[in-house]
């Protein structure tokens, strides 16, 4: 079966819910037990109380499972909740942790504030550095995060090369895997033990709900299902039906974010002004040849390196955009752009450029163009 249809189909049981096409949003808290032996445990039933699990949340698990090919995915309330939940599954006081340089920044924050006061010790490494990585494999290190391609600056990860070299050292792995969405990379395919979303983007993919998923087999879920529990994650009904209603759609919006993404890139590759664009689905464009290998598809979320320009300059283009808006997050219906900030540790990223992180809508292309036509000339750059 193909994704497209898995995404339609799965995660949904009309004759369960008296004809309902959309599995219905349970509101629960306390679950009632038909008898004594269910509350005792010897008589086994599917829902216990509500933070395990109602049918709302299993219906997202279940066409996750199914787009992951996973044995189990857990919900959190948030991508960077379901960060920290894939890397403490894995990683525990005295342990080391390699993290790539590229990373989103809270991750960042996460590991050099709340791990580091926990005694967990945070290498970042070069998302290049594919599987020479294995030269910083100590006896110690416990698990290995990738981030492909990296925030902000788009690298492409050797994800196969990593895991290889993890693997003969007994190390795990994770991914953020939200810009490509399991739609176009599985990282459990690729042998990756724990496959992280922020499905705040994509799968919900309106800006209106926040959700994480961590999806992983075997004895890795079962010690994802564990941890989950004891640091006590909860994800609201109404969320879980938001994206359960983001989900089905997900695929037919995924490729009009790529073909308008993909047409911008060129039209920007193709201006006088602009240095660079840091789009793997771009020919030509940095980590294009991984991602042509690893790929079947891309995002719609790219950076632009213009040359420099003033602050005033910069406001002047920015706070007078008319579809492209200034705000955090993406992977929604609208178009957004905001500076970059970037942060390094081991490979800084040096340049006296201006850049700009775009995520690309569901606007008309030409309408897109259009309103960064403008806002370029009114930067003071000459088209």
């Amino acid at each position: 079966m193909k994704d497209e249809t898995k995404i339609v189909v799965t995660g949904r049981d009309p004759k369960a819910h008296a004809g309902a096409v959309n599995t219905p949003v349970y509101h629960a808290s306390t679950i009632i037990y038909p008898s004594l032996a269910a509350i005792r445990g010897t008589e086994k039933i599917p829902y216990t109380y509500g933070r395990r699990g109602t049918p709302t949340t299993a219906a997202l698990q279940n066409a996750m499972n199914a787009l992951e090919g996973a044995d189990g995915t857990m919900l959190t309330a948030s991508g960077a909740s379901a960060v920290s939940l894939a890397i403490l599954s894995a990683v525990e006081a005295g342990r080391h942790l390699l993290m790539v340089d590229s990373v989103y920044q809270p991750t960042r924050k996460l590991c050099d504030q709340l791990l580091a006061g926990l005694g967990v010790e945070t290498e970042y490494y070069d998302p290049l550095i594919g599987g020479d990585i294995a030269a910083l494999i100590r006896d110690n290190t416990a698990m290995i995060f990738m981030e492909s391609p990296g925030s902000q600056t788009f690298e492409i990860q050797d994800v196969p090369a990593i895991v290889a070299a993890a693997q003969k050292a007994g190390v795990k792995t994770a991914i953020d895997n939200t810009w490509a969405t399991p739609l176009h990379f599985r990282p459990l395919d690729h042998g990756v033990d724990f496959s992280v979303l922020a499905a705040t983007k994509y799968v919900v993919g309106h800006a209106d709900a926040l959700l994480g998923t961590v999806a992983a087999k075997g004895e890795n879920f079962t010690k994802l299902q564990s941890v989950h529990g004891l640091i006590g994650h909860s994800v609201g009904p109404d969320d879980v039906f938001l994206a359960l209603r983001g989900l089905r759609t997900m695929p037919t919006r995924m490729k009009q974010h790529q073909t308008a993404a993909l047409q911008i890139a060129e039209w920007l590759q193709g201006l006088s002004f602009v240095r660079k664009v840091l789009y793997p689905a771009l020919p030509g464009a940095p980590g294009h040849a991984l991602w042509q290998r690893d790929f079947s598809g891309a995002g719609g979320l790219f950076t632009v390196e213009l040359d420099p320009c003033s602050e005033a300059q910069l406001a002047a283009m920015l706070d007078n955009m008319r579809l492209f808006a200034m705000g955090y997050s993406w992977g929604g219906f609208e178009s957004l752009i905001v500076p970059c900030k970037i942060a390094r540790t081991v490979t800084p990223y040096e340049t006296d450029g201006q850049m700009l992180r775009l995520n690309i809508g569901l606007e008309h292309i030409d309408d897109l163009k259009d309103d960064l036509r403008d806002g370029f000339a009114r930067a003071g750059y000459k088209i």
